[in-house]
């Protein structure tokens, strides 16, 4: 309180302060209250009967306290972890600073008003988004430490142990041990949910129970449990109750296992299944390699098998065979033509020696020339006492016109 408020007002005493609580809550009257009993106390001698009425989404509980006669007819055979109705007036006890109620009729909530509520609760969970498909993780395949929450040397846990451990030999587990029914289950299980989350070593999660009435598994279908499974960052694994059973956290859960049995089957694999398929894949590896290598050797053997890779020198042979008779037909063109010119070239020589004037000398006849070496062809190109030459076939003379 500051200076200025200490100056202006005055502080007031507690007994004020809780009487004028008192009279307000006065004010509330008579109200329907919503809870589940976490326990009944009867005392001898006396007609007064007092509950504690347990939130079941929150930790928060109340005291009611009422008359044998109004439990027995409204709820005949009360017991701890029922689910309950009361009309009932708030009090607040002001020389404790305590807050009560007090109880004129009580009604247990029947298997069906639990279902309807259930259900209301189911389409309010669902329209947040807490069972959509897409937010669900996929498990590991092979997970290096479990957690299990589960009630302490249940059945559940032993099915959960053991038919995993014969699947794996090797699975670890962490084992944590909670009430699964009751007004002490959900937050238990909260709790060990938050412990098992902040394990790094801890890949799955796993919430176990055996079968049980609509009233024991109510704590699986807690709107704060839901809520904290929602909120896990490891994937859940919902094992409640048998195959008929699905309480509301089987659609919050990463993956719904019909019982706890079932559970073990699906975090871990069958160690000889595995092997099994490890066998199956080296074979067909195996059966892939020996393809493989035989359509690759098949593949060499038809390059090895062409000409040119079987007898790489083939072609230089034929080649060569191309060559020398390109060379022969050559070789014959050029003699043939050789020969053809040699013939004519004779023919040639035959008719020049023919009309040379070499031939007709050779036949007796004679060339005659003047000095300038002009030939004579009549005797009127010449005069009296020219020298003029006179070619023979043998040689030559030298004469001199007499008469011309």
């Amino acid at each position: 309180m500051t200076d200025e408020a200490s100056s202006s007002e005055k502080p007031w005493p507690v007994r004020v302060v809780s009487q004028k609580i008192g009279q307000w809550i006065a004010r509330l009257g008579w109200i329907w209250v919503d809870g589940q009993v976490a326990q009944v106390t009867r005392r001898p001698g006396t007609n007064t009967v007092f509950l504690t009425l347990r939130d079941p989404s929150a930790d928060l509980s109340l005291t009611v306290t009422t008359n044998r006669d109004v439990v027995d007819l409204g709820a005949p055979g009360l017991t701890d972890g029922a689910r309950i109705v009361v009309h009932a007036r708030p009090e607040f006890y002001a020389a404790r600073g305590s807050l009560s109620l007090r109880a004129d009729e009580i009604r247990q909530v029947g298997v069906g008003e639990l279902l309807a509520r259930l259900e209301q609760l189911k389409k309010l969970l669902a329209a947040e988004g807490l069972f959509a498909r897409e937010r669900k993780r996929r498990l590991p395949f092979l997970p290096r430490r479990i957690g299990l929450v589960t009630g302490r040397a249940s059945a559940a846990e032993r099915d959960v142990l053991t038919n995993a451990r014969r699947r794996w030999p090797t699975v670890d587990f962490r084992v944590i041990n909670v009430a699964v029914q009751g007004p002490s289950a959900v937050p238990q299980i909260i709790d060990a949910l938050a412990v098992l989350d902040r394990d790094e070593t801890i890949d799955v999660i796993v919430l176990a129970r055996g079968g049980g009435s609509i009233e024991d598994l109510l704590p699986f279908s807690d709107e704060a449990l839901c809520r904290a499974v929602f909120a896990c960052r490891t994937p859940v694994v919902s094992a409640i109750g048998h195959e008929t059973d699905v309480p509301l956290v089987d659609f919050v859960a990463d993956l719904r296992a019909s019982t706890p049995t079932d559970a073990a089957k699906r975090i871990v694999p069958d160690l000889g299944d595995e092997v099994r398929l490890i066998g199956q894949a080296k074979q067909r590896l195996d059966r892939a390699l020996r393809g493989l290598l035989d359509r690759e050797q098949h593949r060499l053997d038809a390059l090895r098998s062409r000409p040119s890779i079987a007898r790489p020198l083939s072609m230089v042979d034929t080649r060569a065979a191309e060559v020398s008779a390109l060379r022969a037909r050559a070789s014959r063109n050029l003699v043939h033509r050789l020969d053809r010119a040699g013939t004519e070239l004779e023919h040639t020589l035959a008719r020049l020696r023919t009309l040379s004037p070499s031939a007709t000398l050779q036949r007796g006849y004679a060339i005659v020339q003047r000095a300038d070496g002009a030939v004579v062809r009549a005797p009127a190109e010449v005069t009296g006492g020219e020298r003029l030459r006179v070619r023979l076939a043998e040689g030559e003379l030298s004469a001199t016109v007499t008469d011309a």
